[in-house]
């Protein structure tokens, strides 16, 4: 039975992103979830900026829980690679009944991973973090921080689900203007739940969690709100609605892979604070805070990366593979242009960078260090995520998976760990482990693209 419909220019858009300048295309999706996605970075960011003044174990326990945040949210980020790309499609097929139904069962997918991942809040928080080796005075702070962002989940998935659905179908500007709001309120509740400002109470890392949660939690109620009254390009209803255990299972089969590829990234991180724990704790904020800045360095390149995934996918669902391609390489150059002007950036103002969130001298110094042997791993960046996110759009999960899988639990913690203890590198060689590893991935997603193997992938 067949649920196609007539290209309808309503769930369009005012144009069809399949058809036009692909540059222009590109330039007019990405922007606006560029903004988005380094608001989402941001909420971390805006938290450490205010820990920082608690001391370096209050920045050490945010940091390393906010690197555990990292491995349990790509599992809900990941399934939502599954429905997004099936999004697409639909809409670039103009089918706008079988995009509604894929939005449906979105919802209870985000529903049943966040009741597991706030159970695993309730209970195995500390514990987690105990694993790591970390200092008692780092658990307690990391614990007090990361349950309260667990039990909360919740919140990230209603964001993930409405910025995930309008983004497929085309509009990346209501969710940027919505991430605007949400990172406004929780820069203005932050600073008064962490130290207890006007009517607020002092909660210390406590707060810093809190201040996300409440900020996300207004975000989802109205991106929600926006999605359900028709406001953006296409409307979610629950007219008919079902279980429908075949569409689940299609965007779990699409996006376990990609949960996987996030989590063996969020997995080689935690393997990696392992790794570094014996350096001392100066070591292991100085990765909180490298990471800190290295994630605004990729989450611009990240913008096109989505971009494109989201008109690959829509592309192959207007039988325009040619054109899909060309879209993933272009976006590809540009990303590869942001990385070289932020690498030139920190190369000559890494201390000025470091200092806004810590003024140890030392901290800054060892930060500053790690950040500009990253830039060796920037020039490539561009590559690795507007290829790999291209292939999550197409559909095509399996790839970026086994590559992340050899590049980063194999070479990058192999050969830091070898580079550090055996080498006269020190901590420094666990940075360069993840550079050489980087430049492994970005020759694997090369040759792969090239093939055009990914062209053909049904879901």
């Amino acid at each position: 039975m067949s649920h196609e419909s007539p290209p309808n220019r309503r769930l369009a858009g005012q144009y069809d992103l399949t058809k036009g300048s692909i540059a222009g295309n590109l330039w007019a999706l990405s922007w606006p979830m560029l903004i988005t996605n380094t608001l989402n970075t941001l909420g971390p960011a805006i938290d450490m900026v205010w820990v920082g003044r608690l001391g370096t174990a209050s920045i050490a326990g945010v940091g390393v829980s906010g690197i555990v945040l990292m491995v349990i949210n790509s599992l809900i980020l990941g399934i939502f690679t599954g429905t997004t790309a099936m999004i697409a499609r639909s809409v670039g097929a103009g089918d706008e009944k079988m995009a509604n139904r894929i939005s449906q069962q979105a919802f209870v997918i985000g529903a049943a991973v966040s009741v597991i991942i706030a159970a695993i809040g309730i209970l195995f928080t500390r514990p987690i973090l105990l694993l790591l080796g970390i200092e008692e005075a780092v658990v307690d702070e990391g614990t007090a921080y990361m349950r309260i962002q667990l039990i909360g989940i919740v919140t990230m998935a209603a964001v993930q689900v409405f910025q995930s659905i309008m983004q497929a179908s085309g509009d990346s500007i209501t969710p940027m203007k919505i991430s605007i709001g949400f990172r406004i309120l929780q820069i203005l509740l932050c600073p008064a739940l962490v130290f207890g400002f006007w009517i607020f109470p002092k909660l210390g890392v406590s707060g810093a969690a809190l201040s996300n949660i409440i900020a996300q939690s207004a975000g989802g109620v109205v991106g929600l709100w926006i999605l359900f009254s028709g406001r953006t390009r296409i409307r979610v209803s629950f007219h008919d609605f079902a279980i429908e255990w075949g569409l689940i299972w299609r965007a779990v089969r699409i996006g376990l892979p990609a949960s996987l590829t996030n989590m063996e990234r969020s997995l080689a991180e935690l393997l990696l604070v392992r790794l570094i724990t014996p350096f001392g704790t100066i070591a292991v904020a100085a990765h909180s805070l490298a990471q800190r800045v290295d994630g605004f360095v990729q989450v611009l390149g990240g913008g096109l990366g989505s971009a494109s995934g989201v008109l690959v996918g829509q592309n192959l669902g207007a039988k325009e593979p040619g054109r899909a391609a060309k879209t993933a390489w272009t976006a590809s150059a540009y990303a590869t242009g942001i990385s070289l002007v932020c690498s030139i950036i920190i190369w000559f103002w890494a201390e000025e960078l470091v200092h806004f969130f810590s003024a140890d001298t030392s901290l800054v110094q060892l930060t500053s260090t790690f950040l500009r042997i990253q830039i060796v791993a920037y020039l490539v960046w561009g590559l690795v995520v507007c290829l790999s996110l291209s292939l999550n759009g197409a559909g095509d999960t399996i790839v970026p998976m086994l590559a992340n899988l050899i590049t980063m639990l194999g070479v990058q913690l192999i050969l830091g760990y070898y580079l550090s203890r055996n080498t006269d590198l020190g901590v420094n060689g666990l940075r360069w482990g993840i550079v050489i590893a980087m430049i492994i991935r970005a020759l694997i997603y090369v040759t792969y693209f090239r093939t055009g193997r990914w062209k053909y992938k049904r879901i």
